[in-house]
């Protein structure tokens, strides 16, 4: 701790970058009736056609209580800060709270639950494939909803997302294939993901920069809770009505939930309307012009050739064990080549598309020009890579290996949001106190993620005593904890208010194309390994079901710890597990230079927001 607070970031450290902040000192006095009112920064850009300037900090602005030649949405919630009394400001904080602690008892309990899902159609080998597709969509619609909130407003965009989301939960609970389990994945995580999206949107809108990274591990914080409840939640979901009426209560509470808070924030965006804080704004389109101006301005087509040539590309690395005998089989059969063949000449035709054709561009990239965000941005895209390859088959692993029960499962899953949690207040008092979010990083961030990952090769193993397990996922957990808050108060303190959204949206892409790369790989480590290391583990007399035993959790759990049967399925998850692992770790010693390529900025001297914040 000493060591970090030591290494200060140099406040005069200039972007050599197409975006260069210059600092403003803080000054108390500008404090009115409470209202911590922040002024915005100047930003120098030489942006593509289709970009619009960023304005820059003079005299006349920083009386305005609203950026004027700010986008509709910015000035709507400024707007409601400035109208908005201090028990309506924390109320938000409370709903916020309330509703991120069912998203940390939901997301643990589906991912317990999912092997049991797979598993009742006999295919829990396609655990990592239900959230391939899942996460490019949920990741991807980001960037067109950070554009569609910064020009409706934040409360519409909120409600959109829990509609998407409350559908997904439905189809979970009524699914009957794995085909259709992933169809509800990317309504889920479509609406779920881009739901705390929105709401972290409105946090960083309604907070300072300085205490933005205690504010993020504020809304983590349910975590420390849900660690203790989501196994037992689960267990008594699967052993009781089961596991559809599990996702059911989840379609019920997500519209409960979050309709206090849509309804509040209405009413003083309306107020602040009303008063005419935000000015009213007729575009004179038409119904079907809007919708083709907006597919213009999100780039929809750009958008699907992205997403449909990232996931064939990346769906055969999880198909190909079902498509023959031997390896040689699968990988040449029809199928497989066919999708890479297409899925990658999409991809190239998005490049060309974005590159020669597209009136607007899908990635702002005048924003990833910047060092700090792309660096932020690779970070992200890094820890979600190595995260899925080690995670995906995690929760099977501890069932079947060390023998856990499902609670157990659920209290060792959840170390690593527990303890990220725990440790994400220590990274943002240290961003509170002394505005650095690179060295401690650097100097800590990294090299715990690192050193966890490289000794779960050694302790994810049969016959190792689980407490070894425990001890690499806290490391795991400290380090990711000061990485997330790190990459995301960075990333942001390269830019204005106008961009937070664009930019937070920019690293969930970055998020979400890592979770699907991760998922994919630890699916073709699965399929390339776990059956063929089967037939070589399982005693004789159980050879014959090795294509049962592959494809069922359940089946896998039947035989009892020490039977012949049970340590050759053992001895499979173990090699399968070392192999994943090692790939991690080759991936996120990249994560080391993604870091170096920050800018040291000090948060302290940062201020982007108007109104009553914290």
């Amino acid at each position: 701790m000493g060591f970090l607070s030591r290494l200060r970031p140099d406040p005069s450290a200039g972007s050599p970058e197409i975006v260069r902040t210059q600092y403003a000192t803080t000054d108390r006095s500008t404090e009115k009736t409470g209202a911590a009112v922040a002024d915005t920064t100047s930003v120098e850009a030489n942006q593509s056609h289709n970009i619009k300037s960023v304005p820059s900090q003079d005299s006349d602005n920083e009386d305005e209580l609203v950026h004027k030649d700010m986008q509709p949405g910015v000035q709507k919630i400024e707007g409601m800060a400035q109208v908005w009394p201090r028990w309506a400001l924390w109320t938000t904080y409370i709903l916020v709270w309330v509703i991120y602690f069912i998203d940390a008892l939901e997301g643990p309990t589906g991912w317990t639950l999912t092997p049991y899902v797979t598993s009742e159609f006999q295919l829990h080998g396609l655990t990592a494939i239900t959230s391939v597709v899942a996460q490019l969509v949920a990741g991807l619609f980001r960037l067109p909803l950070a554009k569609l909130i910064d020009v409706w407003g934040r409360p519409e965009g909120l409600a959109l997302c829990v509609v998407l989301m409350t559908v997904g939960s439905i189809m979970m609970a009524a699914t009957n294939s794995v085909q259709m389990y992933a169809a509800a994945e990317v309504f889920s995580q479509t609406g779920g993901g881009n739901r705390n999206y929105i709401l972290s949107v409105i946090l960083a809108d309604t907070s300072q920069l300085k205490n933005r990274g205690l504010i993020f591990a504020y809304i983590a914080s349910p975590y420390l809770i849900t660690t203790f409840t989501s196994g037992y939640f689960a267990n008594s979901m699967l052993n009781g009505p089961g596991w559809r009426w599990a996702f059911g209560i989840f379609a019920i509470l997500h519209p409960l939930l979050n309709l206090p808070l849509f309804v509040m924030l209405m009413y003083y965006q309306r107020k602040a309307i009303r008063q005419g804080l935000v000015p009213l704004r007729n575009s004179g389109r038409t119904v079907l012009q809007s919708i083709k101006y907006y597919s213009v301005e999100c780039d929809v087509f750009g958008l699907v050739l992205l997403v449909t040539g990232l996931a064939l590309f990346l769906l055969p690395f999880n198909l190909f064990p079902y498509q023959g005998a031997t390896l040689s089989e699968q990988w040449s059969s029809a199928l497989v080549v066919s999708m890479l063949v297409i899925g990658l000449s999409i991809i190239i035709a998005f490049v060309i598309w974005e590159w020669k054709f597209a009136p607007v561009t899908f990635i702002p990239f005048h924003l990833l020009r910047d060092r700090t965000i792309l660096g932020c941005s690779l970070i992200a895209a890094i820890l979600f890579v190595e995260f899925y390859i080690w995670n995906t088959y995690f929760s099977s692993f501890l069932q079947v290996v060390p023998g856990l029960n499902i609670v157990q499962t659920g209290y060792v899953q959840n170390i690593y949001s527990m303890g990220a949690c725990f440790w994400s207040f220590v990274a943002g008092i240290i961003l509170r106190y002394t505005g650095d979010f690179k060295w401690q990083s650097l100097g800590f961030g990294m090299p715990f993620t690192l050193l966890g990952i490289v000794l779960m090769i050694v302790f994810r193993q049969p016959e190792v005593n689980i407490g070894y397990i425990v001890m690499c996922q806290l490391f795991i957990a400290f380090g990711g904890g000061t990485l997330v808050i790190a990459q995301q108060v960075g990333a942001m303190a390269a830019t204005t208010h106008q961009y937070i959204a664009v930019v937070l949206a920019i690293l969930s892409v970055f998020n979400s194309i890592g979770g699907a790369i991760g998922a994919s790989i630890a699916g073709a480590i699965w399929g390339g390994t776990f059956s063929s290391d089967l037939a070589r583990f399982l005693p004789v007399e159980s050879q014959a079901d090795a294509p049962l035993i592959a494809g069922n959790l359940t089946m896998q759990l039947s035989y009892p710890i020490g039977d012949p049967t049970r340590i050759g399925i053992q001895n499979a998850y173990g090699n399968s597990q070392r192999i994943m692992l090692i790939a991690a770790t080759a991936i996120t010693a990249l994560g080391f230079p993604a870091v170096a390529m920050w800018r040291a900025i000090d948060t302290r001297q940062r201020k982007q927001v108007k109104g009553r914040v914290l």
